[in-house]
């Protein structure tokens, strides 16, 4: 089913695919499915002229040739490279759950989306009239992925996110977390391609919810080959007590664009949001934050970190949003960036958008070049030139990886930062 004709409008295209398919997907409230298409009908996609898009062009991606993909991979894809040890693998393709790929798993509750559980949150969060992407994602979800955590699990959830296409591809991959009170999980998100022929555009929505005095350890690495193009949405609401913790590390793919959306939903809770790229090459790796800081005495701390080479780009763009009766708020906000190459872009734009007058913000952002006079002194010293970059760039990209508390994992991005370095 094509949904992109490049001598027609992609908006077009994607609700002549929608009023063919007849799409109804149990999980989705019809109400919720009619405003996605009615969402896509008005809005269309966003370009270069929508302020939150004008570095990322996702209407001029999709007029490449997509197809939409239904429950279709490669069961040849080999798994045990990805694998972390002393984790729960969950193996999902192509946005589809491969039960017989993964380990077996005890403590949580995994399923697809069709469990009634899943009722109570379910477009919640991730509302269809928000954003064109969310509108499309709801409209052509698949089964998807349900993680339910009703008492704490010691031992790391690892879902492991493989792109494999045979033919230009549009999937839309769709999760929800949900973190029962008082219960603790770290969930560990990678996504890697294997065996990928063709281009694969990839809109993934995720909604996340933290009841009263949870905590949560996300860590999402992010490393897919050359013919890959994500967008990828979080909605995160975390409640009383609750503290959500965050980081991101992206490497690989040729576009990826991470829309983070955190809402501190009530009195006393916490959110810290880490992040760190390196770009290369003619990649594109664009960071969207936005922390919503609604009820009183919550705080939130946010470092991001790139580096871009090559002729590539990279974008952070964050906001803080404290909204009138969110007293005695703390946040914090910091992005700073290292160019390699004259030919590199780094575009950031730190937001604060405050109306409580008891609160406590601050934001900032830098980018520059790799430091001279640390360099000079390394070389008096006889480190050579080459060397001497490697440990300035390890030492500003150290303070966001020493925040990975699984071993293994740590190892793995200190390793893939080396590379791309």
């Amino acid at each position: 089913m094509s949904i992109v004709d490049s001598k027609s409008s992609v908006t077009q295209n994607i609700l002549d695919a929608l009023g063919k398919s007849g799409n109804k997907i149990a999980f989705i409230p019809d109400q919720a499915l009619v405003n996605a298409i009615r969402y896509i009908d008005e809005n269309g996609f966003p370009n270069n002229k929508h302020e939150d898009y004008k570095y990322c062009n996702v209407e001029a991606i999709l007029r490449k040739e997509f197809k939409t993909v239904k429950n279709q991979f490669n069961p040849y894809v080999s798994v045990d490279q990805f694998k972390l040890k002393d984790c729960f693998n969950i193996v999902v393709i192509n946005g589809n759950y491969s039960e017989s790929l993964s380990d077996n798993h005890e403590g949580f509750e995994l399923s697809t989306l069709d469990n009634s559980k899943c009722k109570n949150y379910i477009t919640r969060l991730a509302e269809v009239t928000s954003d064109a992407l969310i509108a499309v994602n709801t409209a052509f979800s698949e089964q998807g992925l349900f993680i339910y955590v009703k008492n704490s699990v010691t031992k790391s959830i690892h879902i492991i996110n493989i792109s494999s296409a045979t033919e230009n591809s549009f999937i839309n991959p769709r999760q929800l977390f949900v973190i029962d009170k008082n219960a603790e999980a770290t969930i560990i998100e990678t996504f890697v391609s294997d065996g990928n022929k063709a281009n694969l555009f990839q809109n993934h929505v995720s909604e996340v919810v933290l009841e009263e005095n949870s905590k949560l350890k996300s860590y999402r690495l992010q490393d897919e080959d050359s013919l890959s193009y994500q967008i990828n949405t979080t909605q995160v609401m975390v409640n009383r007590y609750a503290n959500y913790d965050t980081n991101t590390f992206t490497f690989g793919g040729a576009v990826v664009r991470n829309n983070l959306n955190v809402v501190l939903a009530s009195d006393a809770c916490e959110a810290h949001l880490n992040g760190l790229f390196v770009s290369k090459g003619n990649q594109l790796i664009d960071n969207h934050t936005l922390v919503d800081h609604q009820m009183p005495n919550c705080q939130s701390n946010e470092l991001y970190k790139g580096i871009a080479k090559d002729k590539s780009t990279g974008i952070f763009n964050g906001k803080i949003y404290v909204r009138k009766d969110a007293q005695k708020t703390n946040a914090y906000q910091s992005s700073k960036n290292i160019l390699l190459s004259d030919d590199a872009t780094i575009n950031t734009k730190p937001q604060l958008e405050i109306y409580a007058d008891d609160v406590k913000c601050s934001h900032g952002t830098s980018t520059g070049k790799v430091d001279e006079q640390a360099l000079f002194y390394l070389k008096a010293r006889g480190i050579g030139e080459e060397s001497g970059r490697k440990l300035l760039l390890q030492a500003f990209a150290q303070e966001v990886i020493d925040k990975i508390e699984q071993e293994e994992l740590q190892a793995r991005v200190v390793k893939l930062f080396e590379k791309n370095l």
